[in-house]
């Protein structure tokens, strides 16, 4: 059950850290998703075959995660938590695609153990990134760029009722863990019929409490637009944010940066 509660409470955990004060969390939030968004779009546009071009990347994450103080531990935990789906997508290329690419000495690397490896890269970059943005913005911060960038305000509203009812399904969730535990002394686990029972009850429960919560900010006033007391404002340090980021994706994208920065060293050392 400890476990399981350090779970549930970590859950929270990335929209905390958005709280701080940093120089990347007083950028405005429409600047960090539309980079965000760029990022990952010429992340995703390289081909599959694509493996070192993706590492000068690295450099936007990294260089966010350090000025927006972000505990990196905490961050790759969260990424091993999903990496299974990743590999699991990519794991049978090395057996579909066996072109030989690459020699190395006496190995030979085929094409489909390089896709394989630009795909977990690929999903490094891209998540990490999405990771980030929650980090330095939150979630609600993320639904209130999107509904300031015009995107439909019915997405958005589904969106962050999304993210919310997350926590209350966990909640209950874990209320169920805790008393099916107490009155078990946690020394059988449940079969099959059991687990059915439980899933189709805390679809009922989460349903009825939504139902509950939903009524409740009715009762507030709540009428589908998003108000928030901080305003935002898209000053022109935002601007030189975006503008400069953008910029540096397109020359990471269109220009062999590695070999530039080879040929500067080896210029350097000579």
């Amino acid at each position: 059950m400890a476990s399981f509660d350090s779970t549930f409470l970590d859950l929270g955990r990335l929209d905390n850290l958005s709280y701080n004060d940093t120089i990347i969390h007083r950028i405005d939030p429409r600047a960090k998703l539309l980079v965000t968004v760029v990022f990952i779009i010429v992340v995703v546009s390289f081909p599959k075959y694509a493996l070192t071009s993706l590492v000068p990347f690295f450099f936007f994450p990294i260089l966010m995660a350090y000025l927006a103080e972000l505990p990196v531990g905490f961050l790759l935990k969260k990424l091993l938590i999903v990496s299974p789906f990743a590999v699991f997508i990519g794991i049978f290329n090395p057996f579909l695609d066996r072109e030989v690419l690459v020699h190395l000495g006496s190995f030979d690397i085929t094409g489909g153990w390089i896709s394989f490896g630009s795909l977990i890269l690929r999903f490094v970059l891209t998540v990490g990134a999405a990771l980030i943005l929650i980090a330095t913005t939150s979630f609600p911060g993320i639904c209130n760029a999107l509904d300031r960038l015009k995107v439909p305000r019915l997405f958005v509203i589904q969106l962050m009722f999304l993210y919310r009812f997350i926590f209350v399904l966990t909640e209950e969730t874990l209320r169920m863990v805790r008393a099916r535990r107490m009155r078990s002394f946690d020394k059988k686990r449940p079969g099959i019929k059991q687990f059915v029972q439980m899933v189709g009850l805390l679809f009922l429960r989460t349903l009825e409490r939504a139902e509950r919560i939903y009524l409740a900010m009715c009762s507030r006033g709540f009428d589908g637009e998003i108000r928030t007391i901080k305003r935002l404002r898209f000053t022109l340090r935002d601007l030189l944010f975006l503008s400069l980021f953008i910029m540096l994706f397109a020359v990471f994208r269109f220009y062999n940066t590695n070999q530039i920065l080879g040929n500067l060293v080896l210029q350097v050392f000579r």
